[in-house]
């Protein structure tokens, strides 16, 4: 299986980048090719334009799509299937990543006349400084998985999962607890790329 690996953190030295190694040699490992889009590293734009506000607001499917979403776009159709991996900034995803989304997502490709291919899965490894049974108490669990898979995969995939690894803020654990944890979450995300297809 193609996977295309969406990757959002700004910092090449976290856990998040830690995750995404890990899980890209479980892929690997399983026989699987992947592609990532690093967004921070090729700088991805994020805000849209006067003429892209325009061509969704009015649904003009004849104006042109920008090049480095056009980009993107023929990526998503490359791919079999495709994972998300990032941190989570006050129960939502950074702000390049929900802009990714709100570029990419365009008129004629992830609505309208659709050409956007219907992938096999979605899969979400998720950062998290806070605990994740708060978070659920919360209800914030659920309305992420609403956003991400409720909304922006819906049914532009067959099926759809969101793992979070959670705790990770450094005033939760001692050092030596937090390595330990670290060391479960990477051996996790490992196996997430490794049984990729099951």
């Amino acid at each position: 299986m193609n996977v295309l690996v969406v990757y959002c953190h700004p910092s090449s030295d976290s856990f998040t980048c830690k995750v995404k190694e890990s899980f890209l040699r479980g892929l690997s490992q399983a026989g699987h090719s992947f592609e990532v889009a690093d967004l921070y590293a090729m700088g991805f734009e994020t805000d849209f334009s006067q003429e892209e506000y325009n061509r969704e607001a009015f649904y003009r499917e004849d104006l042109d799509v920008p090049e480095d979403v056009c980009e993107q776009q023929v990526k998503i159709n490359n791919a079999d299937a495709i994972a998300f991996i990032y941190p989570v900034f006050w129960t939502e995803a950074p702000a390049k990543l929900v802009g990714w989304f709100q570029r990419v997502w365009t008129y004629g490709f992830a609505y309208g006349n659709r050409r956007m291919k219907l992938l096999e899965k979605a899969l979400f490894l998720v950062t998290m400084g806070g605990s994740l049974k708060d978070e659920i108490r919360r209800e914030q669990v659920e309305a992420m998985k609403t956003v991400m898979i409720g909304d922006r995969m819906a049914d532009r995939v067959k099926n759809s999962e969101m793992i979070v690894f959670d705790e990770m803020s450094r005033e939760y654990l001692s050092p030596d607890e937090r390595e330990k944890r670290i060391e479960l979450f990477l051996g996790q995300a490992y196996d997430a790329g490794f049984a990729f297809e099951k």
